[in-house]
């Protein structure tokens, strides 16, 4: 009996360690890439995701890190190639765990668009409309979700811009996220809550 019971200690011990230390290596990433170590965040995340093979986000935050800097090097085509192949690279993984997440989608929605800032001419017409059925979708599943609300009409704004059509429809869209933003509560402290900002300052373009 006392063996019964010290096996069952064990066990519950090692699931609550395995939370432990998934709950501090996400904890440890995150916070590497807000204090702007991209890299040292991603190679954490890639160990973490070769553990919970199961759970997309560390996934999601290796292709939204890789996507987010690229369009900060925009200017170095051959880095920015690299970071988007990266990126998809860790989508395609939740592609398949979490195909109608609205937050997948919305992530895959990005690096399509980055790949469209990285070569317009190339990319423009091969991926607009991929991006918009997309957005679509993730609309349709999810239409009180934030970064779902804004991102579509970020992108519908940019598209509008170009073509000389009118933006206010898109300018309400991002007013709407706002108060989205607001009542957002993630489901764990791990889960996608970034765009507020951006949101904001699309916010202020939109009045201008």
């Amino acid at each position: 009996m006392t063996k019964i019971i010290t096996f069952i200690a064990l066990f519950i011990a090692s699931i609550v360690l395995g939370q432990t230390n998934y709950e501090k290596g996400m904890q440890d990433a995150l916070s590497l890439w807000k204090n702007k170590k991209p890299s040292e965040a991603t190679a954490i995340l890639e160990r973490i995701a070769s553990v919970e093979e199961g759970n997309w986000l560390p996934n999601y935050y290796i292709a939204l890190i890789n996507t987010t800097q690229s369009f900060r090097y925009m200017d170095d085509k051959s880095k920015v190639k690299i970071l988007l192949e990266t990126a998809q690279k860790a989508q395609d993984k939740i592609n398949i765990i979490a195909p109608d997440n609205p937050e997948v989608l919305v992530m895959q929605a990005m690096i399509h668009t980055a790949w469209i800032v990285y070569d317009p001419m190339a990319n423009g017409q091969k991926l607009s409309g991929d991006i918009m059925y997309i957005y679509n979708k993730a609309y349709k599943l999810a239409p009180e979700n934030p970064r779902v609300v804004f991102s579509k009409a970020d992108f519908e704004m940019g598209m509008a811009s170009y073509f000389g059509q009118d933006t206010k429809p898109m300018c309400a869209e991002i007013e709407k996220s706002l108060e989205l933003f607001a009542n957002f509560i993630p489901k764990t402290p791990f889960h996608p809550t970034w765009g507020l900002d951006r949101a904001n300052e699309t916010s202020e373009k939109c009045k201008k």
